[in-house]
């Protein structure tokens, strides 16, 4: 998947794929369904994710008539965003892996 967003190309086939999730519990025929990926550029470090969903997700899309169908998109994160993210929906492993350096001990 590609998008260029503020004049950024963000491109899912060049970034590094640090950890991807998916609703649980949910079908992927619900309307609710989605899933993403959180990934990094190799050039400037820029985290974005990549997803997918239903109408009633964050990657729906507008129809008219204030109708929405399933869409896909990307969506450019900070690393602060980024760490919020991971931490919500991936392996600690993952994290420690990709955010080790921010990660503090308790």
């Amino acid at each position: 998947m590609k998008a260029i967003i503020r004049g950024k190309r963000y491109d899912t086939a060049k970034a590094t794929l640090i950890g991807e999730t998916a609703a649980r519990y949910v079908s992927v025929n619900d309307f609710h369904y989605w899933k993403a990926g959180l990934y990094v550029t190799p050039r400037g470090g820029q985290y974005f994710l990549a997803g997918e969903g239903g109408p009633m997700t964050r990657w729906a899309k507008h129809v008219g008539n204030g109708e929405r169908t399933g869409g896909e998109g990307i969506v450019p994160l900070d690393k602060d965003q980024a760490l919020e993210w991971a931490e919500r929906y991936l392996w600690t492993a993952e994290v420690e892996k990709h955010f080790g350096a921010v990660v503090q001990d308790a």
